[in-house]
């Protein structure tokens, strides 16, 4: 699919994890790494991550790990002025600093760290022949990240509050293609500490 691009979520305040979620230490390095990784190495054009809450400490991490794997030039910083409001903020932000061409993007959340790295390419796939927007499914349940077509942008940038793009991909029905996985990656995001996978 041509003009496809990243979105990383990871501004969020991490309340429930006590804050400085995404820096905490994960595999050598910290929490965000393993999102951004996959994000880095998919079919995407480049990688736009969205920071909010210790939002300098999160962009020099990812530029960090960007220019360890010699990817620094696919990396774009995008600040959420209003993170607080929630996940749609962050959405909204990220959506926002697009290029005009872009014809879909995969969202990835930062607080979810083993999402599997050959996933990206079938929600890319399902997007060049027609989805308006694909996920994976896992034991009936919905995971992430997803793919989301341009056609969904101006409603995507309605949303408010603490979620994402859920009540939009709800709506869709057969338009939402929905890629099994045996993967338990794609349900797996750290809210405490002391869950994220060793």
């Amino acid at each position: 699919m041509s003009a496809l691009y990243a979105l990383v979520l990871a501004a969020g305040l991490g309340s429930r994890f006590g804050g400085r979620k995404l820096l905490s230490p994960w595999r050598g390095g910290v929490l965000l790494d393993g999102a951004l990784a996959v994000a880095l190495d998919s079919p995407a054009e480049a990688v736009f991550l969205v920071i909010g809450s210790d939002g300098a400490e999160v962009a020099s991490a990812a530029q960090t790990l960007a220019q360890t794997r010699g990817q620094a030039n696919r990396l774009r910083i995008v600040e959420a002025a209003d993170f607080a409001d929630g996940l749609s903020a962050s959405l909204r932000a990220g959506l926002a600093a697009l290029p005009a061409e872009a014809s879909g993007v995969l969202v990835f959340l930062g607080d979810m760290p083993v999402v599997p790295r050959d996933l990206d390419a079938q929600l890319a796939q399902a997007l060049a022949v027609g989805a308006l927007a694909s996920a994976p499914i896992r034991n009936g349940q919905r995971g992430n990240p997803v793919g989301l077509s341009s056609a969904l942008f101006a409603q995507l940038t309605q949303l408010t509050g603490d979620k994402g793009a859920r009540a939009v991909l709800d709506g869709l029905g057969a338009q939402l293609t929905l890629i099994p996985t045996e993967d338990d990656g794609v349900l797996i995001d750290v809210d405490r500490p002391g869950e994220a996978p060793a």
